[in-house]
């Protein structure tokens, strides 16, 4: 029953923003611990990814049915077991002493993660009244936002005072005193009969995503093609695809209802938001190690410049909601594609000589950026899809953000490793005994290419300048898919009720 007449209303509502801040936390609160995991576990810079594709992809599969199992169990059950779970699995991320075992849990912490923030929105749609709603829905949307903004902070902090592995415990407290909460405030509503759920379209669609998330993991340590286990891993998740879709088409209640796609909204929101998925935690993958590594940075003060991003997102998302409706959504959408891409076109110009200052109002630029993309695009995404296909075609979007996430992160950050290596071969080509410049006695002094300690500062600067162009590719490649889809905008249909969406227009987790 919705209404002011729900029992403890406040507690409730306390409980599971609680569990949602948890959950976002966790996106980013392990970024900038990430080159200290990298140390304790003996990981590669490719492979220290895996941490955070592994709870992303994890997410990503179980998010679609977290619906489902809150229909058939019972949703106070699924949103106890999913707290308890995650809880559990953050324990054990950070008590692992491998790559594998850290990777593993991270796995199991995504896969109990994923119900928390969509079953979280709907008690609240269910205890407020349709006329609040939108307070309601506004609240949720900023508990969804703290945890990015608070994540590096956090994260930095944790790890420069105690360890890198408080970036996990610290969801312990948080966890108990939600499922505390939980357990004693929500009430569970009557089970509703529902339809079996199509596990062999999940399974296949799980089985295709997770072969292509290890394929792409693994391609740059493995030289990709050159690899029996990429050929097997990429013939895995191209056949699992294709039964999938044969499946959905043949299926009498199919996991992924393909009628959705007739909707040119939906259809064009799932491609925007997977670019939104693939810009935003790519360019965060990336910022981390530029931080750290490149430019020196502490943790600590790693952990407050990434900050503002999240700070740009939160304002933007105010701004947008009191424009939305009174602005053409698709000019919106352009205003944050624009400065996401600028951000990316900035980045690409940058040198581990940059000033915090220009760190901090870039981010905050494509925080800002982000915001304008988040709500507009869902609001647009949904405007024209029917009420009975709104609940299937959100598990999609949120799929379809989450994929291009994970896919992101992993193709930038093959794309720095083998660019940092074609790099240094290029520049050493021109490092010769023979160089002019090394007939300067200051120069020869320090770097000379007959000493072995002069050889090593010689390849020692390389592979930072290496480096440095490999970073300004990434960023280049990520400020093209901005700029290559904006024509697309074109194509969405603006609707006079686009801006009244409220119980959805915040669903971005």
């Amino acid at each position: 029953m919705a209404g002011p007449g729900v029992a403890n209303r406040g507690a409730i509502t306390a409980c599971v923003i609680l569990a949602v801040i948890m959950q976002a936390l966790d996106t980013t609160i392990a970024n900038v611990a990430l080159p200290y995991i990298q140390g304790s576990v003996a990981a590669s810079a490719d492979q220290i990814n895996w941490v955070l594709t592994s709870y992303i992809v994890a997410a990503a599969i179980m998010t679609p049915p977290s619906g489902w199992l809150a229909s058939r169990f019972g949703r106070k059950r699924v949103l106890m077991v999913s707290v308890a779970g995650f809880v559990v699995a953050s324990v054990l991320c950070g008590v692992a002493q491998s790559l594998t075992q850290i990777v593993g849990f991270r796995l199991l912490q995504g896969f109990f993660g994923a119900a928390l923030v969509p079953l979280s929105q709907l008690i609240l749609l269910d205890i407020y009244t349709p006329e609040e709603r939108g307070s309601a829905m506004a609240l949720f949307g900023v508990s969804v936002m703290v945890g990015p903004v608070l994540g590096p902070v956090i994260g930095g902090w944790l790890t420069e005072n105690l360890s890198w592995r408080w970036v996990f415990y610290i969801n312990l407290p948080l966890g108990v005193i939600a499922l505390l909460g939980i357990s004693a405030f929500v009430t569970e509503p009557p089970l509703e009969r529902v339809a079996r759920f199509d596990w062999f379209g999940f399974g296949s669609l799980s089985v295709a995503i997770a072969a292509l998330q290890v394929a792409l993991d693994r391609g740059e340590h493995l030289d990709w093609f050159g690899s029996r286990e990429i050929i097997l891993e990429s013939v895995i998740a191209a056949s699992a695809f294709y039964i999938f879709l044969v499946h959905t088409f043949t299926a009498k209640n199919p996991f992924v209802d393909p009628t959705l796609f007739k909707d040119r909204n939906f259809s064009l929101g799932m491609l925007f938001i997977f670019i939104v998925g693939v810009t935003y935690l790519a360019s965060l993958a990336l910022m981390t190690p530029y931080l750290q590594t490149l430019m020196g940075y502490p943790v600590v003060t790693a952990g407050i410049v990434l900050g503002p991003r999240g700070l740009g997102t939160m304002l933007s998302m105010f701004i947008v909601g009191r424009l939305i409706g009174r602005v053409d959504i698709r000019l919106l959408l352009a205003l944050g594609l624009g400065l996401s891409a600028w951000a990316m076109y900035d980045m690409t110009g940058w040198t581990p000589d940059v000033s915090q200052w220009t760190i901090v109002s870039t981010g905050f630029l494509q925080g800002a950026g982000l915001g304008f993309l988040f709500v507009p695009l869902t609001t647009v995404t949904f405007a024209t899809l029917p009420a009975h296909q709104r609940g299937a075609g959100t598990g999609l979007y949120n799929l379809s953000r989450n994929i291009g996430s994970a896919i992101g992160i992993s193709v930038v950050i093959a794309l720095l490793t083998r660019n940092t290596q074609a790099n240094h071969a290029d520049i050493a080509a021109y490092v010769t005994p023979f160089n002019r410049h090394f007939l300067d006695p200051s120069i020869a002094h320090a770097l000379s290419p007959y000493t072995p300690a002069g050889r090593a500062a010689l390849d020692a600067i390389v592979t930072t300048q290496a480096n440095i162009i490999a970073y300004i590719n990434d960023f280049k490649l990520l400020m093209l898919m901005c700029l290559v889809v904006m024509p697309l905008l074109l194509l969405f249909r603006e609707t006079p009720n686009a801006g009244g969406s409220s119980d959805h227009a915040v669903v971005m987790e």
